[in-house]
């Protein structure tokens, strides 16, 4: 499934507005709703092997954008420690 490791991001549903017509500024009467479209948002997963200096290895995750800077902030083994990761 598309979680991340770290953040415990995962897909989320929403919808897109569909609309038609030309717009005013271009010379024409206005966009228009014409329906709601249903869609998902998936998060920004990457496969990462980061580096752990206090096992003296690699670990490989799935990890957002998000969850790589909490990585950069906190330090690999703490992060991965407190998501469960290790």
């Amino acid at each position: 499934m598309k979680i991340c490791d770290i953040t415990g991001s995962r897909a989320a549903r929403g919808s897109v507005i569909h609309r038609r017509g030309l717009a005013k500024k271009k010379g024409g009467v206005g966009r228009h709703i014409t329906k709601m479209v249903p869609r998902t948002f998936v998060p920004n997963l990457q496969r990462q092997r980061i580096w752990v200096p206090e096992l003296k290895k690699f670990v490989r995750v799935r990890v957002t954008a998000r969850g790589l800077k909490t990585i950069n902030k906190r330090g690999a083994y703490k992060a991965l420690k407190k998501a469960g990761a290790i």
